[in-house]
């Protein structure tokens, strides 16, 4: 008599295939809640960056009663064509040029930056003088040389604190890049441009000072020194900083600059981008099938390579390291000229729906794209056109003003 062998059984090709098929959808359900999760924290990690960098701004308010000067550094060069041009670029002075920034490392853990910007820095590849033992005899001079400069190490170094998570655009050709960047207020009438100085950075006259501080409405000014009692809107309602997206390459409207859309000098009202913000989307440069790209074809005339948005931390120019609350977060940057003339500079990052911006208290906030914003296509505000009149653009205007009386609160956002 025969006995059938009793043992474990195993699975069916059908049971095999249920089950990956269930292993499949937990995993198709799960992985976006997994992205989202990390998402989450990166933007937390963003968040708690800034957090840092205001510490640091108003640590150093308490050590010098100011705020930093946005364009600063170790004036023009005493000779050549950069000793007659702010513009030029030198390997003796920064040209003043230098952004606030450059003044918050000591205060925000990068005593090491600081200690090679602030002295002279041996180790120069470009144009060195090789005494004889091989010692370099003409060393970079302290606060280095113009932030263009890409052989200059400190310009070329991402600051950890500097870089949101959440933004994956990093290495050349830009140098070392920033995701956070000084509110200049919402006017651009010349004030991102030469500031309160002339080309060989020397006061202005009276009437031409007028018209720079008729402009001059946000927490930081161009090579304008301030403190936190300047803020008369108060320091929790006032916009001091707030993000900006770097560029990966593929013609993001918030990431690269379209430039050479006009500017306007005493106009009334303000002509180019100052008298039209919205000008670079209704003059059809943006892609209408992919809203956030600008066309392929001309216009927009683009400002690449170096001077994208975000592209250098070290440089004071407004597509470097400015924003201004004027179009909404996460719209196109618009620009009247080259990088260190005006534009349209609106926060952006690589958040869903929004941006974070930092109060002059200190406070971070995430402003959403869709934050009351006022008439988008209004002239900006100049010393020929509503000199001192109420922000056009809104809720998110007059949180970038420091002084405009708008009784608009920051809790309304």
């Amino acid at each position: 008599m025969s006995h059938r062998r009793s043992g474990p059984h195993g699975f069916t090709l059908v049971e095999l295939l249920v089950v990956i098929a269930i292993i499949g959808v937990m995993v198709g359900l799960l992985l976006p809640a997994v992205q989202a999760a990390r998402e989450a924290a990166r933007r937390m990690s963003c968040s708690n960056n800034f957090k840092q960098i205001g510490l640091a701004l108003h640590n150093y308010h308490a050590a010098y009663n100011a705020i930093p000067i946005h364009g600063t550094g170790t004036g023009i060069a005493p000779t050549g064509n950069a000793a007659n041009f702010w513009w030029e670029d030198s390997d003796v002075t920064s040209q003043g040029e230098l952004s606030a920034l450059v003044g918050l490392m000591p205060f925000m853990e990068q005593q090491a930056i600081w200690e090679q910007i602030s002295a002279p820095l041996v180790g120069r590849v470009d144009k060195q003088m090789i005494a004889p033992g091989g010692l370099v005899t003409n060393p970079w001079p302290a606060m280095g040389p113009s932030p263009e400069d890409q052989q200059y190490p400190p310009w070329m170094t991402d600051i950890a604190t500097l870089r949101c998570p959440s933004d994956p655009g990093k290495g050349a050709p830009t140098s070392g890049r920033t995701n956070y960047g000084m509110c200049m207020g919402d006017s651009i009438d010349t004030i991102t441009h030469h500031g309160y100085l002339n080309d060989r950075l020397q006061p202005r006259p009276g009437w031409d000072a007028e018209q720079y501080r008729a402009a001059d409405r946000g927490f930081f000014g161009v090579k304008r020194s301030g403190s936190f009692k300047d803020v008369l809107d108060g320091l929790a309602n006032t916009i001091a900083m707030a993000e900006i997206a770097t560029d990966i390459g593929d013609r993001d409207t918030r990431t690269v600059v379209s430039r050479t859309n006009g500017e306007s000098w005493g106009a009334n009202p303000p002509s180019g981008v100052p008298g039209n913000p919205s000008l670079c989307q209704q003059n059809n440069q943006v892609d209408p099938l992919a809203p956030r790209f600008w066309k392929t074809t001309a216009p927009p005339d683009l400002i690449t390579g170096q001077f994208t948005r975000g592209g250098v931390w070290s440089h004071y120019q407004y597509a470097s390291t400015m924003v201004n609350t004027i179009l909404p977060p996460n719209r196109e940057a618009c620009g009247g000229g080259w990088q260190d003339a005006m534009g349209i500079a609106p926060p952006a990052s690589r958040h869903q729906g929004g941006a974070h911006v930092l109060l002059g208290d200190g406070a971070i906030r995430f402003v959403t794209d869709s934050v009351e914003a006022g008439n988008s296509s209004a002239p900006n505000i100049t010393q020929q056109f509503n000199p001192g009149k109420k922000s056009p653009y809104g809720l998110w205007g007059a949180l970038g003003t420091r002084g405009g009386k708008e009784t608009d609160s920051v809790d309304s956002i």
